[in-house]
């Protein structure tokens, strides 16, 4: 399929959005973990980076509700309470699964919830 672009199509479009990190209001979940939100759009599906400094651990279990969550390990190692992810890994979690998010060297994830 071939879509000749248009003006109203493009970046000037309802609905097309754009986010700078540097921009992103940040809030603490843990000690060491920050999340800063990007994007929220319709049906709860939203896009986030999260910094985890070294050392740093999720309290208690984090469970994938109402639906799946991915995560793209941009820097550093993520661990997911049995595996470690280097930078570069693509993780999909589906709905009802859980990890306990962790690192020992500190990582920046980009996190998507496609459903919320």
């Amino acid at each position: 399929m071939t879509v000749t672009p248009h003006f109203e199509n493009g970046p000037a479009m309802p609905g097309y959005a754009w986010s700078a990190l540097a921009d992103a209001p940040v809030r603490e979940l843990f000690p060491g973990i920050r999340l800063r939100s990007l994007w929220s759009g319709p049906g709860g599906a939203s896009a986030h980076v999260l910094e985890m400094t070294p050392g740093s651990r999720w309290e208690g279990v984090d469970v994938h509700r109402p639906g799946p969550e991915e995560v793209f390990v941009v820097s550093g190692t993520f661990n997911d309470g049995v595996r470690d992810y280097p930078a570069g890994s693509f993780i999909h979690a589906p709905a009802g699964s859980w990890h306990i998010p962790q690192t020992v060297t500190g990582c920046v994830l980009f996190v998507f919830y496609p459903e919320g």
